[in-house]
Protein backbone atom coordinates (compact mmCIF):
# COMPACT_ATOMS: atom_id res chain seq x y z
CA UNK A 1 0.00 0.00 0.00
CA UNK A 2 1.36 3.47 -0.90
CA UNK A 3 2.39 5.64 2.03
CA UNK A 4 0.06 8.48 0.98
CA UNK A 5 -2.93 6.13 0.79
CA UNK A 6 -1.95 4.56 4.10
CA UNK A 7 -1.74 7.99 5.75
CA UNK A 8 -5.17 8.93 4.40
CA UNK A 9 -6.71 5.71 5.73
CA UNK A 10 -5.06 6.18 9.13
CA UNK A 11 -6.34 9.76 9.38
CA UNK A 12 -9.77 8.41 8.48
CA UNK A 13 -9.43 5.85 11.26
CA UNK A 14 -8.58 8.61 13.75
CA UNK A 15 -11.67 10.52 12.62
CA UNK A 16 -13.77 7.39 13.06
CA UNK A 17 -12.41 6.91 16.59
CA UNK A 18 -13.30 10.50 17.40
CA UNK A 19 -16.89 10.12 16.17
CA UNK A 20 -17.35 6.73 17.89
CA UNK A 21 -16.04 8.00 21.22
CA UNK A 22 -18.22 11.10 20.97
CA UNK A 23 -21.23 8.86 20.44
CA UNK A 24 -20.21 6.69 23.42
CA UNK A 25 -20.09 9.74 25.66
CA UNK A 26 -23.62 10.49 24.44
CA UNK A 27 -23.63 14.00 23.01
CA UNK A 28 -22.31 16.13 20.20
CA UNK A 29 -21.70 19.16 22.38
CA UNK A 30 -18.83 17.64 24.35
CA UNK A 31 -17.29 16.18 21.21
CA UNK A 32 -17.38 19.56 19.43
CA UNK A 33 -15.93 21.35 22.48
CA UNK A 34 -13.06 18.86 22.81
CA UNK A 35 -12.37 18.96 19.09
CA UNK A 36 -12.31 22.77 19.18
CA UNK A 37 -9.87 22.83 22.08
CA UNK A 38 -7.60 20.34 20.31
CA UNK A 39 -7.63 22.48 17.15
CA UNK A 40 -6.70 25.63 19.08
CA UNK A 41 -3.79 23.89 20.84
CA UNK A 42 -2.42 22.24 17.72
CA UNK A 43 -2.88 25.20 15.37
CA UNK A 44 -0.80 27.21 17.84
CA UNK A 45 1.97 24.62 17.89
CA UNK A 46 1.81 24.25 14.08
CA UNK A 47 2.00 28.01 13.47
CA UNK A 48 4.96 28.47 15.82
CA UNK A 49 6.55 25.04 15.27
CA UNK A 50 9.83 26.41 13.95
CA UNK A 51 10.42 28.72 16.92
CA UNK A 52 9.38 26.08 19.45
CA UNK A 53 11.57 23.25 18.10
CA UNK A 54 14.59 25.46 17.42
CA UNK A 55 14.42 26.78 20.98
CA UNK A 56 14.14 23.24 22.36
CA UNK A 57 17.42 22.29 20.68
CA UNK A 58 19.12 25.67 21.16
CA UNK A 59 19.78 25.84 17.42
CA UNK A 60 21.37 28.89 15.83
CA UNK A 61 21.11 30.04 12.23
CA UNK A 62 24.12 29.50 9.99
CA UNK A 63 25.47 32.63 8.36
CA UNK A 64 25.97 32.73 4.60
CA UNK A 65 29.76 32.48 5.09
CA UNK A 66 29.53 29.42 7.36
CA UNK A 67 29.73 26.00 5.71
CA UNK A 68 29.35 27.39 2.16
CA UNK A 69 29.23 23.88 0.68
CA UNK A 70 26.25 23.07 2.89
CA UNK A 71 24.45 26.18 1.61
CA UNK A 72 25.19 25.22 -1.99
CA UNK A 73 23.99 21.69 -1.35
CA UNK A 74 20.67 22.77 0.18
CA UNK A 75 20.04 25.22 -2.66
CA UNK A 76 20.71 22.50 -5.23
CA UNK A 77 18.38 19.99 -3.57
CA UNK A 78 15.65 22.61 -3.07
CA UNK A 79 15.85 23.48 -6.76
CA UNK A 80 15.59 19.79 -7.70
CA UNK A 81 12.47 19.51 -5.52
CA UNK A 82 10.99 22.78 -6.85
CA UNK A 83 11.08 24.26 -3.35
CA UNK A 84 12.18 27.58 -1.84
CA UNK A 85 15.59 27.34 -0.20
CA UNK A 86 15.06 26.85 3.56
CA UNK A 87 17.00 28.58 6.31
CA UNK A 88 19.82 26.49 7.76
CA UNK A 89 20.46 26.03 11.47
CA UNK A 90 23.03 24.12 13.47
CA UNK A 91 22.36 22.35 16.77
CA UNK A 92 25.30 22.48 19.23
CA UNK A 93 25.43 18.75 19.94
CA UNK A 94 28.04 16.09 19.09
CA UNK A 95 25.34 13.49 18.33
CA UNK A 96 24.35 12.82 14.71
CA UNK A 97 20.86 14.01 13.81
CA UNK A 98 18.80 16.49 11.78
CA UNK A 99 15.27 17.82 11.50
CA UNK A 100 13.03 20.08 9.43
CA UNK A 101 10.28 22.34 10.68
CA UNK A 102 8.19 25.31 9.60
CA UNK A 103 4.51 25.68 8.77
CA UNK A 104 4.96 25.62 4.97
CA UNK A 105 7.73 25.51 2.31
CA UNK A 106 8.06 29.32 2.38
CA UNK A 107 8.85 29.23 6.12
CA UNK A 108 10.85 26.01 6.22
CA UNK A 109 13.89 25.43 8.40
CA UNK A 110 16.42 22.60 8.22
CA UNK A 111 18.70 22.00 11.20
CA UNK A 112 21.67 19.67 11.55
CA UNK A 113 23.83 18.84 14.54
CA UNK A 114 27.51 19.72 14.73
CA UNK A 115 28.22 16.00 14.97
CA UNK A 116 26.41 15.37 11.68
CA UNK A 117 28.54 17.97 9.87
CA UNK A 118 31.71 16.47 11.32
CA UNK A 119 31.07 12.80 10.54
CA UNK A 120 29.13 12.53 7.26
CA UNK A 121 30.68 12.69 3.81
CA UNK A 122 29.16 14.65 0.91
CA UNK A 123 26.69 12.05 -0.47
CA UNK A 124 25.58 11.09 3.06
CA UNK A 125 24.96 14.69 4.04
CA UNK A 126 23.14 15.26 0.75
CA UNK A 127 20.88 12.29 1.50
CA UNK A 128 20.01 13.63 4.96
CA UNK A 129 19.24 17.13 3.63
CA UNK A 130 17.08 15.63 0.86
CA UNK A 131 15.13 13.61 3.44
CA UNK A 132 14.43 16.73 5.46
CA UNK A 133 13.42 18.73 2.40
CA UNK A 134 11.14 15.83 1.44
CA UNK A 135 9.28 16.36 4.73
CA UNK A 136 8.78 19.99 3.68
CA UNK A 137 7.68 19.01 0.17
CA UNK A 138 5.24 16.38 1.48
CA UNK A 139 3.71 18.81 4.02
CA UNK A 140 4.46 16.40 6.84
CA UNK A 141 4.30 19.11 9.50
CA UNK A 142 0.71 19.84 8.46
CA UNK A 143 -0.14 16.10 8.37
CA UNK A 144 1.35 15.72 11.84
CA UNK A 145 -0.69 18.67 13.11
CA UNK A 146 -3.93 17.15 11.77
CA UNK A 147 -3.13 13.79 13.36
CA UNK A 148 -2.25 15.49 16.65
CA UNK A 149 -5.50 17.49 16.57
CA UNK A 150 -7.62 14.37 16.09
CA UNK A 151 -5.66 12.38 18.70
CA UNK A 152 -5.81 15.29 21.14
CA UNK A 153 -9.57 15.57 20.74
CA UNK A 154 -9.93 11.81 21.36
CA UNK A 155 -7.91 12.09 24.56
CA UNK A 156 -9.96 15.05 25.79
CA UNK A 157 -13.23 13.23 25.12
CA UNK A 158 -11.81 10.14 26.83
CA UNK A 159 -11.33 12.23 29.97
CA UNK A 160 -14.99 13.26 29.72
CA UNK A 161 -15.95 9.61 29.25
CA UNK A 162 -14.10 8.58 32.40
CA UNK A 163 -16.06 11.14 34.41
CA UNK A 164 -19.26 10.08 32.67
CA UNK A 165 -18.66 6.45 33.64
CA UNK A 166 -18.55 7.47 37.29
CA UNK A 167 -21.98 9.10 37.08
CA UNK A 168 -23.60 6.52 34.80
CA UNK A 169 -23.15 8.36 31.50
CA UNK A 170 -24.36 11.68 30.17
CA UNK A 171 -28.00 12.09 29.32
CA UNK A 172 -28.77 11.84 25.60
CA UNK A 173 -30.87 14.22 23.54
CA UNK A 174 -34.65 13.85 23.42
CA UNK A 175 -34.74 11.17 26.10
CA UNK A 176 -32.19 8.86 24.53
CA UNK A 177 -30.92 6.08 26.78
CA UNK A 178 -28.01 6.98 29.02
CA UNK A 179 -24.63 5.54 28.09
CA UNK A 180 -23.54 2.29 29.74
CA UNK A 181 -20.95 3.31 32.37
CA UNK A 182 -18.85 0.16 31.81
CA UNK A 183 -18.83 0.71 28.05
CA UNK A 184 -17.86 4.34 28.65
CA UNK A 185 -14.97 3.30 30.89
CA UNK A 186 -13.71 0.77 28.33
CA UNK A 187 -13.97 3.37 25.56
CA UNK A 188 -12.13 5.91 27.71
CA UNK A 189 -9.23 3.49 28.15
CA UNK A 190 -9.09 1.90 24.70
CA UNK A 191 -9.72 4.92 22.46
CA UNK A 192 -6.70 7.03 23.58
CA UNK A 193 -4.41 4.00 23.27
CA UNK A 194 -5.75 3.27 19.79
CA UNK A 195 -5.36 6.94 18.83
CA UNK A 196 -1.74 6.94 19.98
CA UNK A 197 -0.99 3.79 17.99
CA UNK A 198 -2.57 5.28 14.85
CA UNK A 199 -0.72 8.58 15.31
CA UNK A 200 2.60 6.72 15.60
CA UNK A 201 1.76 4.66 12.50
CA UNK A 202 1.14 7.89 10.56
CA UNK A 203 4.52 9.22 11.68
CA UNK A 204 6.31 6.04 10.56
CA UNK A 205 4.52 6.12 7.21
CA UNK A 206 5.65 9.71 6.61
CA UNK A 207 9.26 8.75 7.38
CA UNK A 208 9.19 6.06 4.70
CA UNK A 209 7.65 8.55 2.27
CA UNK A 210 10.31 11.17 3.05
CA UNK A 211 13.06 8.60 2.47
CA UNK A 212 11.62 7.75 -0.96
CA UNK A 213 10.94 11.36 -1.95
CA UNK A 214 14.40 12.47 -0.85
CA UNK A 215 16.04 9.62 -2.79
CA UNK A 216 14.23 10.72 -5.94
CA UNK A 217 15.33 14.33 -5.42
CA UNK A 218 19.04 13.37 -5.43
CA UNK A 219 18.84 10.47 -7.86
CA UNK A 220 19.40 7.58 -5.46
CA UNK A 221 19.09 6.32 -1.91
CA UNK A 222 22.59 5.03 -1.18
CA UNK A 223 23.83 8.25 0.43
CA UNK A 224 20.92 8.37 2.87
CA UNK A 225 21.18 4.61 3.51
CA UNK A 226 24.84 4.98 4.54
CA UNK A 227 23.99 8.05 6.62
CA UNK A 228 21.21 6.22 8.49
CA UNK A 229 23.59 3.38 9.31
CA UNK A 230 26.06 5.87 10.77
CA UNK A 231 23.34 7.73 12.68
CA UNK A 232 21.98 4.51 14.18
CA UNK A 233 25.42 3.38 15.27
CA UNK A 234 26.36 6.76 16.75
CA UNK A 235 22.99 7.06 18.50
CA UNK A 236 23.72 3.98 20.64
CA UNK A 237 26.78 5.74 22.08
CA UNK A 238 25.80 9.40 21.92
CA UNK A 239 22.02 9.90 21.50
CA UNK A 240 20.69 13.33 20.64
CA UNK A 241 19.66 15.17 23.79
CA UNK A 242 16.30 16.88 23.76
CA UNK A 243 12.71 16.72 24.99
CA UNK A 244 10.92 13.45 24.28
CA UNK A 245 7.97 15.44 22.89
CA UNK A 246 10.18 16.57 19.97
CA UNK A 247 11.67 13.17 19.07
CA UNK A 248 9.29 12.80 16.14
CA UNK A 249 10.92 15.66 14.20
CA UNK A 250 14.38 14.03 14.16
CA UNK A 251 15.58 11.94 11.23
CA UNK A 252 16.36 9.11 13.67
CA UNK A 253 14.79 8.76 17.11
CA UNK A 254 17.09 8.82 20.16
CA UNK A 255 14.90 6.01 21.54
CA UNK A 256 15.13 2.48 20.22
CA UNK A 257 13.58 -0.87 20.93
CA UNK A 258 11.73 -3.78 19.42
CA UNK A 259 8.65 -5.85 20.08
CA UNK A 260 5.73 -3.93 21.54
CA UNK A 261 7.90 -0.83 21.90
CA UNK A 262 8.05 -0.50 18.11
CA UNK A 263 4.25 0.03 18.02
CA UNK A 264 4.73 3.27 19.95
CA UNK A 265 7.78 4.41 17.96
CA UNK A 266 7.59 7.55 15.83
CA UNK A 267 10.17 6.08 13.42
CA UNK A 268 10.30 2.83 11.45
CA UNK A 269 13.22 0.43 12.04
CA UNK A 270 16.49 1.75 10.61
CA UNK A 271 17.23 -1.64 9.03
CA UNK A 272 13.97 -1.57 7.07
CA UNK A 273 14.57 2.02 5.95
CA UNK A 274 18.04 1.12 4.67
CA UNK A 275 16.68 -1.96 2.91
CA UNK A 276 14.03 0.09 1.11
CA UNK A 277 16.50 2.81 0.14
CA UNK A 278 18.92 0.28 -1.35
CA UNK A 279 16.04 -1.39 -3.14
CA UNK A 280 15.15 2.02 -4.60
CA UNK A 281 18.76 2.36 -5.77
CA UNK A 282 18.67 -0.99 -7.57
CA UNK A 283 15.32 -0.17 -9.15
CA UNK A 284 16.39 3.27 -10.35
Amino acid sequence: MGNTIKTTLLLGLLTGLLVALGSAVGGRGGMILAFGLAIVMNVGSYWFSDRIVLAMYRARELGADEHPELHRMIRRIAQAGNLPTPRLFVVPQPGLNAFATGRNPEHAVVAVTEGLLAHLDGPELEGVLAHELAHVKNRDILVGAIAATLAGAIMLIADMARWASIFGGFGGRDGEERGNPIALLVAAIVAPLAALLVQMAISRSREYLADATGARMVGGGEGLARALAKLASAGKVLPTAGPAAANHVLIVSPLSGGGLFSLFSTHPPIEERIKRLRGFQRGA
